[in-house]
């Protein structure tokens, strides 16, 4: 982070100041066992844990300053608010006003991580690029995200997740994006945006704060985004495997060793940009990574880089933590997608899973917030299963009882993963490959750590 002083910090939030106004923070926190030296930590009170009962102790690691809503208890240079969480954000949005570098926000119901990743890979090919780690893409993480900006920084790559309305908007308003990227409008959040129709209003609130010369990138495939034609003038940028400005030929898979194909740009009568035809290996497979790919190439072509650079980031690109991680072992071969699931991204998950050889397993979870239609939803997947040749369907949880009906005729259910799991092995056969997905509150990495095992 950017040494920053404390007047500024107090001026960004609208807080009051108990300090000296020129000490300088070298980091912002809410995790108090990272307080260390040069630190402001923001004491937040949480569902389990309140911050403000640890400031004692980040003081004697060395803290700075304390962010709080409560003046502490001992003796430290502290600003008073009242809220922690609004004003952290409103020290975000300072802080990115310090960099003129780029911004890339990155937003969607499916695959915004792994689209993240595929710009970030290509980006690093010219660029020293800061991104979103894990999954720090909501009010508070999207903030903690900015403070992890350094001045050598050229580029940030930003996540941003929502589950309601007027939240993308306040993010815009701390990332303030150079280009927009929305990858798909999905069948998530539901029970607080109705419909697909209202995550389209909730996703595309990311405009609001749209740098006024920016840059927008959507996915032509997706219904909802294809009615997007322009904003506030600006019109966007198309990709898709249709006739689309970035699209894709000669697609083939090659099961777990990724799919090759030709990628395509094909520039528009105002873009001063060349054709481009670039052959790459995308080096994980699911034929939806053709579109991450697309994604990264219409971000990279937009920022200079080379069909060379380009290449050999997205060759470079890899999975992180459990989306779409292969997993062998001496019985196995797992798809580890349990990070977080949905209709979509079920469906698409089920789609890479059929084209692979032998046996092929579902072990399927509840899909949570998807409102009224839930269990027609949860239906339609284990019908999609069926429809796609899965050999074979576990489901777990109270709503999955309604995929495995879908399913139909030998679809196995438990009520929850330890039933499962008591289960599991029998179930399975010598050399299935097996696709785990569920909601991330399942908790379904328990089922892939049980297969994982090696026996013995």
């Amino acid at each position: 982070m950017k040494p920053i002083t404390l007047q500024e910090v107090a001026l960004a939030c609208g807080g009051e100041l108990h300090g000296d106004p020129q000490l300088q923070i070298t980091s912002i926190v809410t995790d108090s066992r990272k307080a260390g030296e040069g630190a402001l930590f923001a004491a937040i009170k949480g569902a389990r844990a309140d911050g403000h009962r640890f400031i004692p102790m980040t003081v004697e690691q060395g803290a700075v300053c304390v962010l709080c809503e409560e003046a502490p208890a001992v003796d430290t240079p502290y600003i008073l608010v009242d809220s922690t969480l609004v004003a952290l954000k409103g020290i975000a949005e300072y802080y990115r006003s310090l960099f003129s570098i780029p911004f890339i926000g990155i937003t969607g119901s499916v695959g915004k991580t792994s689209t993240k990743e595929f710009i970030s890979a290509v980006l690093a090919q010219k660029y020293k690029v800061h991104k979103t780690a894990g999954n720090f893409n909501n009010e508070l993480g999207v903030p903690l995200t900015l403070f992890g900006l350094e001045e050598d920084h050229e580029v940030a790559v930003i996540e941003m997740g929502i589950s309601g309305f007027g939240e993308m908007t306040r993010l815009s308003k701390m990332v303030r994006p150079d280009i927009s990227v929305i990858t798909n409008i999905g069948e998530c959040h539901l029970e607080n945006l109705g419909d697909r129709d209202g995550v389209l209003k909730a996703k595309t609130e990311m405009f609001t704060y749209l740098n006024e010369n920016g840059t927008i990138i959507l996915c032509h495939d997706d219904d909802k985004l294809s009615t997007v034609t322009n904003y506030n003038g600006i019109k966007p940028i198309f990709y898709g495997t249709g006739d689309d400005e970035y699209r894709a030929e000669n697609i083939v898979e090659k099961g777990l060793d990724g799919i090759a194909c030709t990628l395509i740009h094909h520039a528009r009568m105002d873009d001063p940009v060349e054709d481009l035809r670039i052959e790459v290996t995308i080096p994980t497979m699911g034929r939806h990574n053709v579109l991450n790919a697309l994604c990264a190439m219409a971000v990279g072509v937009r920022l200079g880089l080379s069909a060379d650079q380009i290449k050999r980031g997205i060759e470079s690109f890899e999975n992180v933590g459990s989306r779409n991680r292969v997993i062998k072992n001496d019985r196995y071969t797992i798809i580890d997608d349990c990070y977080n699931a949905n209709p979509v991204s079920t469906k698409a998950g089920l789609n890479t899973l059929s084209a692979l050889s032998g046996r092929r397993v579902a072990v399927l979870g509840d899909m949570k917030e998807l409102g009224k239609d839930e269990l027609a939803l949860h239906h339609s997947v284990g019908a999609y299963a069926k429809e796609v040749g899965i050999d074979a369907l576990i489901a777990v949880g109270p709503l999955s009882k309604a995929t495995a009906e879908g399913y139909g005729d030998n679809a196995h259910y438990f009520e929850d993963v330890d039933g499962c799991i008591a289960q599991i092995n029998d179930i399975l056969h010598f050399g299935d490959t097996i696709l785990v997905k569920a909601s991330h509150s399942m908790h379904f990495e328990k089922i892939v750590e049980a297969i994982t095992q090696e026996e013995g």
